[in-house]
């Protein structure tokens, strides 16, 4: 089976699209490459329900981060703080031979120094 691949990884910045939490900006946490999943800072929040334990905390429900479909997201800029796609094309020889790089500026998401002409 092919290798699954995210056009967000974690630190990212993202924008929610859909859901209850649209529009809605947070820090990518944790990526579930298998379920196509991510756990976003701040959004889609889900109610659990905890037994007590004697050792560290009482029992109730607490509110967690609940996983959001990362077709759901979308890379926001970090010079422009906009929403913008993004694409793979082979910039420089990395270690999975390609770079991130935003559709319309036109420079790498990961290395803001390198700008391609």
């Amino acid at each position: 089976m092919a290798q699954r691949k995210s056009h967000v990884k974690v630190g990212d910045q993202v924008l929610v699209l859909s859901g209850k939490d649209k529009g809605k900006k947070g820090e990518v946490l944790q990526i579930f490459l298998e379920k196509e999943r991510a756990i976003v800072e701040g959004v889609n929040f889900i109610t659990k329900h905890m037994r007590p334990d004697p050792q560290t905390q009482q029992g109730g429900a607490v509110q967690i981060e609940g996983t959001v479909h990362l077709s759901n997201l979308k890379l926001v800029c970090p010079r422009t703080d906009k929403p913008i796609r993004t694409k793979r094309r082979v910039v420089e020889k990395e270690i999975d031979g390609r770079t991130r790089l935003f559709r319309e500026r036109i420079s790498v998401v990961d290395n803001e120094s390198i700008e391609r002409t």
